[in-house]
């Protein structure tokens, strides 16, 4: 392998993936405003055109954001590799550290975290503050956002500081199958966080009180009796601290599984609509498609942990991204930055599969519950979440993982 074969690689994945995210985002502008000032035929009597507007309004607005965000992180990329930063970051740690032990690893991994995070700053802010604010979403105040911050940097140095020094400890110790151990030690990882994040991690976010309304309550049980499904509780979230948007979702498995409404979620629908979108969501856990994704993620990161354990002894590699010496903590940087830009092409192979995973709860939802009260909560969803109704149907295949509002729908009636 030569260096400038790596170079070539990535320079025309780069211009490639970035010319057809670009792409992608410019049609769904084009396709949603052309489209902003007529209500689609089958929604006309439940959306008003101001409603209509308004969603069109919103998903333009992301995606000018997006093609700014895209811009900058193609910037940052050329920045970090060929540009020469990550080389120069290395070199200054290796001379201040005096080598290239797990401190220098997890010094480069904050340094690069510190950059990515700077990078993002501005659109995060922009994003919460006046494009979310500008459509009446943004609840969140510069004291939460700063709040929110200061939690997540803390966790990632009390959870991701130990995990990545276990992860680097086996790079260096576990000779030619040290991907295996990495991924086993990665995959019971996962596995612990999905125990521990409803009752640890979650709650440093959000105060979750469990759900009041005991008639609510007395529906919400009967159909968990009626789908065989058991949770530790039933709780609301005050989602409302930070955005307008509502959701529902379990999370969770054993005996830690729980339901959670987010508080805007109560007040915009009525008790059977409540219950239709729960239904929905148990319909994800019946078909076990929560595990069936954990399965296509270990085999992925499996397989990708196999090709890293090649490119990791290819000093040409490393040289091709702009990085003069080979190191464990590089290897996995270096990595995580190049691969998105060869598996986008792959996006409408698992936005494809995670429709299928809706199409099938809609249908388990419509069994046990009314369609139509699904139906009337989906429509009150996409409007008060402006969700715009006439996606480009070629953004939606690489981008959307739910099914376009007028084919679910549709689907729906069907029933």
């Amino acid at each position: 392998m030569q260096a400038s074969t790596v170079t070539a690689a990535f320079l025309a994945a780069l211009v490639v993936t970035t010319a057809l995210r670009a792409w992608l985002a410019l049609r769904q502008m084009r396709h949603v405003a052309a489209r902003r000032d007529t209500v689609p035929a089958e929604f006309a009597a439940v959306i008003a055109p101001a409603d209509h507007a308004r969603a069109a309004d919103y998903t333009v607005a992301k995606a000018r954001l997006f093609l700014a965000e895209l811009a900058a992180d193609t910037g940052l990329l050329l920045l970090l590799t060929l540009g020469g930063l990550l080389q120069h970051i290395d070199a200054r740690l290796v001379a201040l550290l005096d080598g290239r032990g797990h401190l220098h690893g997890l010094a480069l991994f904050a340094c690069f975290g510190i950059a990515g995070f700077l990078a993002g700053l501005p659109f995060s802010l922009y994003r919460t503050f006046v494009l979310e604010a500008r459509f009446g979403f943004n609840r969140t105040t510069p004291a939460l956002f700063v709040s929110d911050i200061v939690k997540q940097a803390l966790l990632a140095v009390a959870i991701g500081a130990p995990v990545l020094f276990v992860v680097l400890w086996l790079m260096d110790a576990m000779g030619a199958l040290w991907w295996l151990h990495v991924w086993l030690f990665w995959l019971g990882f996962n596995l612990l966080m999905l125990l521990l994040y409803p009752t640890v991690i979650a709650p440093l976010f959000n105060k979750f009180a469990p759900l009041e309304d005991a008639a609510m309550k007395t529906r919400i049980e009967a159909l968990l009796a009626r789908c065989g499904f058991h949770a530790s509780g039933l709780f609301v979230m005050d989602g409302s601290r930070r955005s307008a948007h509502g959701n529902a979702y379990f999370t969770g498995f054993g005996k830690s599984r729980r339901i959670v409404f987010f508080d805007t979620l109560l007040e915009k629908l009525s008790p059977p609509e409540v219950e239709a979108v729960l239904a929905h969501e148990l319909g994800h856990f019946k078909h076990r498609h929560v595990w069936k994704r954990i399965g296509l993620l270990a085999g992925a990161s499996l397989v990708l942990l196999w090709l890293l354990g090649l490119l990791i002894h290819e000093p040409a590699f490393f040289q091709g991204l702009g990085v003069a010496e080979a190191g464990t903590a590089m290897a996995l940087i270096l990595f995580s930055l190049v691969l998105p830009l060869f598996t986008f092409p792959l996006a409408p192979l698992t936005s494809r599969l995670s429709r299928s995973h809706e199409f099938e709860a809609d249908a388990y939802a419509a069994r046990h519950t009314a369609a139509n009260e699904l139906i009337g909560a989906l429509v009150k969803l996409y409007r008060d979440n402006a969700a715009t109704l006439t996606p480009d149907p070629l953004h939606s295949l690489f981008h959307d993982s739910h099914p376009p509002a007028a084919i679910r729908i549709a689907r729906l009636q069907g029933r």
